[in-house]
């Protein structure tokens, strides 16, 4: 073994923080995760979430034609991805979609709404549909763009629990997918949200581009956030848009196994989620995979198919884990 890889394993198991330098060296080091690491990431996982993975299903609740320019996304407004668009999905699908979660013990109902901003009469809507579905009393997220302070609340009166507001990347790589609005400017939303008591769900998307120390920028930046919830998104090309066209460096599970395990380590207490692409780069490893992560998503990622609920809760207990809603293993 080398000097520098010692050294990375030496950093990555100790209790103090990682440095910046040390996180990249980690990332950048070629081939699989080190052991020490992938130990270190169970061990805190263990200790934080116990061997529970919470499933989570996500409602595409207003789909297409959206005004910002983000490069991966089907909905962008440079997408010219074959999708399904529609303003408001119906009342019908939300409450069966709700139900498929109250009967299947899902952790949570995940709402998410294309789009940068919104009306208070839409706001309005919203909050009428959040509060008849937590008359089930389950847990709600929404992704929803940039809210002001005042629809934020109308939200929160409504009993919404936490809002979806993604990094997606580093402050340097940022212009690089979206030019319609800038990083700052979420981390401002954000902080806002959390200042009315929102818990906050953050993550970003892998393999857009972007160099080794971009991600490890973000996921340093999500340690400064805190958020209650770090969903890891590994890029699923879809042809129309401009990363499914012009597609980057090609993801290996190997990397993105490390990517899971530093956000585990310097995000140790959040629910660490494999978002998009768990079907694509971790078929076949999911034993792996739930030693870092206690999250994940079944039956789809807004306009790309997923794995059902059945087979997903078949997966989580052949790996020797155990499928349960969030609330009950908190």
């Amino acid at each position: 073994m080398s000097a520098q890889a010692e050294q990375n394993i030496t950093a990555a198991t100790r209790t103090t923080p990682l440095s910046r330098e040390e996180a990249i060296a980690l990332l950048e080091a070629p081939g699989a995760a080190p052991a020490e690491l992938l130990d270190k990431a169970f061990e805190l996982r263990r200790a934080h979430k116990g061997l529970v993975v919470g499933v989570q299903l996500l409602t595409n609740a207003r789909s297409g034609n959206c005004t910002q320019d983000c490069a991966y996304c089907a909905q962008s407004k440079r997408s010219k991805a074959d999708i399904e668009t529609y303003r408001w999905v119906s009342d019908e699908k939300l409450e069966a979609d709700d139900e498929l979660v109250a009967r299947d013990h899902m952790a949570r109902h995940c709402i998410g709404l294309s789009g940068m901003g919104f009306t208070d009469e839409e706001i309005e809507r919203l909050a009428d549909r959040i509060r008849s579905l937590k008359r089930r009393g389950g847990s709600i997220c929404c992704s929803i763009g940039f809210l002001t302070e005042r629809q934020a609340r109308m939200l929160k009166d409504a009993g919404l629990d936490r809002i979806n507001h993604n990094l997606n990347t580093s402050r340097r790589f940022y212009p690089s997918i979206c030019s319609t609005h800038t990083w700052d400017r979420r981390v401002q939303n954000i902080r806002m949200l959390q200042g009315l008591g929102f818990e906050i769900c953050c993550g970003g998307i892998i393999g857009m581009g972007e160099e080794p120390y971009d991600v490890v920028d973000m996921l340093m930046e999500l340690r400064e956030l805190r958020p209650q919830s770090v969903p890891i998104n590994f890029l699923i090309p879809i042809g129309g848009t401009p990363l499914g066209d012009r597609r980057p460096k090609p993801l290996t599970t190997d990397f993105c196994l490390k990517v899971l395990a530093l956000a585990r380590v310097l995000v140790p207490n959040a629910d660490l989620r494999c978002a998009a692409g768990r079907e694509l780069y971790f078929r076949g490893r999911e034993r792996e995979l739930f030693r870092v992560v206690d999250s994940i998503f079944a039956d789809g990622y807004l306009t790309a198919r997923g794995q059902g609920i059945t087979d997903t809760i078949k997966l989580i207990e052949d790996a020797g884990f155990v499928y349960e809603c969030e609330a009950e293993a908190e």
